[in-house]
C-alpha cells in the first residue's frame, strides 16, 4: 500500500473511526494489514505533531485575546476542564475497575484539556482511569509543570486544586461553592454567570475534540495502548485547522 494511502486510512480511523474489516475493504488489504498500518502511522503521526500542541507565551495569549474576556479576565492563562471516552469493554476485571467511570456508567479513559482564550489547544493529558478525579489527574499530569507565578487558570467545581496551584504562585478562577450557606451572594452569582460565559469556550473545544469519532465513540481495545498518542494527534490537527475563537 502506497504511503499516501496508509496516512488516509490511519486518518479515517481517527476520523470516523470505521471497523478494521470496513477500511480493509475499502483498502483492499486485509484486517492484519490494517492494524499493522494504524499502529505503525499512528507512532509517526504522534511525533510529527507534537511541536503543533505549544504552550503560548504569556504575551501571544494577550496579544490573541477575545474581547469576551477582556472586562473582567484579561489576566487568564488558560481554561482547564477534564473529559471523557468510553472503552471497548476489557477482559481483565483489575482494567475494567480502574477505568469504570460512575459519570458514564461504563468504562473510560479520562484526560484534562487547557486552551488558551483564543480557543487554541495548549495541553492534552495521557489518558487516566475514568475512576480518577479531576484533581489526580492535574496532580499527575504534567500540566502544573507549564504554568508560571502569575498565571490565571480557569476552571470547573471539580478542580479542587486551589493549593497546588497557589503554591506556585498561580490564581485559580472557579465558580462558588455554596458550601454551609443556603444561597450565594449576588456578587458571587453574578462572578459565576461571568465564568459560565467563557466556560463555553472549553467545551467547544472538546466538542472539536470529539469530532474525532475515535474518541467519541468507542475506543476499540486494540488501539488502547495508543490512546496517549491518538489524543494528542486529534489534539494537534484541531489546532491546525486553525478553530480559533473570534476576536470579538
Amino acid at each position: 500500500m502506497p504511503a499516501q494511502d496508509e496516512v488516509l486510512l490511519t486518518l479515517m480511523k481517527l476520523r470516523h473511526n470505521f471497523a478494521v474489516a470496513d477500511l480493509a475493504r475499502r483498502f483492499k488489504g486485509s484486517a492484519s494489514q490494517v492494524s499493522k498500518t494504524l499502529t505503525h502511522w499512528v507512532d509517526i503521526l504522534a511525533e510529527h505533531t507534537r511541536d503543533l500542541i505549544p504552550w503560548l507565551p504569556r504575551d501571544t495569549i494577550k496579544a490573541t485575546m477575545p474581547k469576551v474576556f477582556l472586562p473582567h479576565f484579561s489576566d487568564l492563562t488558560c481554561i482547564i476542564d477534564c473529559t471523557e471516552s468510553v472503552l471497548q469493554k476489557a477482559k481483565n476485571l483489575d482494567s475494567r475497575s480502574e477505568s469504570y467511570s460512575h459519570y458514564y456508567a461504563s468504562n473510560t479513559v479520562k484526560y484534562l484539556v487547557a486552551i488558551a482564550p483564543s480557543g487554541m489547544l495548549m495541553f492534552i493529558s495521557e489518558a487516566f482511569g475514568g475512576k480518577c478525579s479531576d484533581r489526580y489527574i492535574t496532580q499527575n499530569s504534567g500540566f502544573l509543570d507549564f504554568v508560571r507565578p502569575g498565571d490565571v487558570v480557569m476552571g470547573d467545581r471539580g478542580f479542587t486544586i486551589r493549593d497546588l496551584v497557589e503554591e506556585r504562585r498561580v490564581r485559580l478562577v472557579i465558580p462558588a461553592f455554596t458550601r454551609k450557606r443556603s444561597q450565594l451572594t449576588n456578587e458571587q452569582v453574578t462572578q459565576m454567570r461571568r465564568i459560565a460565559n467563557v466556560r463555553i469556550h472549553v467545551e467547544r473545544a472538546i466538542r472539536r475534540l470529539k469530532v474525532f469519532k475515535i474518541l467519541s465513540q468507542t475506543v476499540p481495545i486494540s488501539l488502547v495502548p495508543k490512546i496517549d498518542k491518538i489524543l494528542k494527534i486529534c489534539a494537534a490537527l484541531i489546532n491546525l485547522r486553525g478553530e480559533l475563537i473570534s476576536s470579538n
